[in-house]
Order: C-alpha cells, then structure tokens, then sequence
C-alpha cells in the first residue's frame, strides 16, 4: 500500500498480539474460545434477568444492561482479528477502523458508567434501605440508563469525527490488535493537538467521574457496614456489593495498568498484549464473578437452563 501526503489512506495494518506464523493457531484458538465464552456467558447473564421475575429489580436491569456492552464490546474487535487471522493479513479499511473507534470508544466509556450507577444502586441500598424502592424507581433507572448511552454515544462520535480531520501519510502500522484511538491518532502526520486534547479531557470527565463516584459510593458503604453492630449483619451487606466491587476492581485496575505500562514503553506489542486484559479477559469474567457469588443469579440460571424460561422483559420494579 502506497500514500502519499494529500492522498486520503485506504487501510490500517494491524500488527496483532504476536508476528510469530507458528503462533497464530493458538492465538487464533485462544480468543475464539474466550469470544464464545464471553458471548455465552453474558447471554445468559441477561436471559436469567428477562426470564425470572425475581430478578425484575434495578440491580439486575443494570447487570442485564452490563452483560449487552460487554457482548458488544468484544464483538467489536476480536470478529475482525480472529479474520485477519485466518486470512493472514494485517489489514482492516480506513472506514472499518473509525467504525471500531467509535462503537470501541462508546461501549469502553458505558462499562464505566455502568459500574458507577451500579455503585449508586449499591450505596443506596446498604446507607438507605428502607428507602431504596422509593428512591431507586422505575423512572430513575431508565433516566440513569438513557444517559449512560447519550453521553457515550456523543462522546465517541466527536471522537471519532475528530480522527477524520487527521490526515495520514506513512507508518500506518498499528502496534496493536484493534483501531485503538490514541495509536491510530498518534500515527497522523498532521496536527493532532486538538485530537489529544479532546481525549485528555475525555478521560479526566467520562473515566475520572465515574470512578470518583464509585470510590465515594464505596466510602459511605464502608462507614455503614462499619456502622452495624453484628457480624451477620455487616457479611449481608458486604455480600450484596462483593461481585460488583470485584468486577469494578478486575476493570479499573487491569485498564489502569494497561495506560500506565503503555506510558513507561509506548507502541509495544507488550501494551497489545496487556490489553487483552480489560478488553477480552474481563469482559469473560464478569459473568462467572456475578454467577459464582450470587445466589438469585445460580437459582435464575438453573431455571432457565432446566425449564422453560420466557415471562416478559426486564424492568425496574
């Protein structure tokens, strides 16, 4: 492939996780399995919350709306790596790559608020029990929800439109396994000041909000299971929040380490790799920390995969 500066590109080069040929079956193999794994599990996930009624509660619309972004957000990058795999090449369009910016950015942005409305549910729940159906309604769970998806889906299209102005001449090999936004920006011969600024603030607003009101929301339900005199009683409540403060520490602290490895040693294959981290693996887990630990998700499965499931959609109580 051949470019010239005032000639618009037509394609990226994807380098993947390893160049090595006697690699790529079992890397092939590898990310098939963790993608059916994902896909399963979190399907499950939101068939057990439409199948019972007595996971109709705002825990659990959220969870079901969790487990969706989680489906999408590996669906939107490893399809097109297991394909370049198997057809070895390293190739992925021009177009291709901003639409995986844009949907990669938009779910990336919803894991995060996503686990901060939940850390909200949780708080609410554990600081103020008796009023949690009041304040945890109907209305408020579609209005958290409906802006979760608002502000992301804005948010990556700006992004994305801001990486069309960019104009790329030479060294369109991308050091990774996706259209990560902030290696196919740096690969651009033109300006980029406003691209880095735009995502500077980005990530202090749409990441640095959302984990500041999930330490704070931890804070408060700390100081109230604190509070509780019993033994018991402080293990009931702790284990309502477990799985999520498991999830919320499994995705902020393998995506934190990704960025902070990345700054000590960038466009490395090592930073593709530690990305799988929080782009494959915790996508994988979540459903099984969420299974394991809870015991209205381990009886909602058994009934569906033992009976005939299908009562209505999910709702907030």
């Amino acid at each position: 492939m051949e470019s010239k500066n005032d000639t618009k590109i037509s394609e990226f080069l994807l380098q993947g996780i390893s160049e090595d040929p006697e690699m790529q079956p079992l890397i092939f193999g590898l990310f098939l399995s963790m993608y059916l794994v994902t896909v399963l599990g979190n399907l499950l996930i939101i068939l057990a919350t439409i199948s019972d009624s007595h996971l109709y509660t705002p825990m659990y619309f959220f969870l079901s709306n969790l487990s969706f972004v989680d489906i999408c957000f590996t669906s939107t990058i490893i399809p097109k790596m297991l394909v370049n795999i198997q057809t070895q090449s390293k190739a992925i369009r021009y177009e291709g790559c901003i639409v995986q910016i844009y949907f990669f950015t938009l779910f990336i942005v919803l894991d995060n608020f996503l686990l901060a409305v939940m850390a909200y549910d949780r708080y609410v729940a554990i600081c103020h029990p008796l009023h949690y159906m009041v304040i945890m309604n109907p209305y408020l769970c579609g209005l958290l929800a409906l802006a979760s998806w608002t502000m992301s889906a804005l948010n990556s299209l700006l992004q994305s439109l801001m990486v069309l102005r960019l104009t790329f001449c030479s060294n369109l090999e991308i050091p990774h396994f996706f259209c990560e936004l902030n290696q196919v920006v740096h690969h651009a011969c033109s300006d980029t000041f406003l691209n880095d600024l735009l995502l500077c603030l980005a990530t202090v607003i749409l990441a640095g909000s959302p984990l500041t009101g999930i330490l704070y929301s931890y804070c408060k339900i700390v100081s109230s299971i604190h509070a509780i005199s019993s033994a018991q009683g402080k293990y009931k409540a702790f284990s309502t929040c477990a799985s999520h403060l498991s999830v919320v520490s499994l995705f902020y602290g393998t995506s934190l380490g990704v960025y902070l490895s990345s700054a000590v040693t960038p466009n490395s294959h090592s930073t593709a790799t530690a990305s799988v981290m929080y782009t494959v693996v915790t996508p994988m887990l979540n459903p099984f920390i969420y299974s394991l630990r809870n015991k209205d998700i381990k009886s909602a499965l058994r009934r569906l995969l033992w009976r005939t499931p299908g009562q209505g959609p999910v709702k907030c109580p």
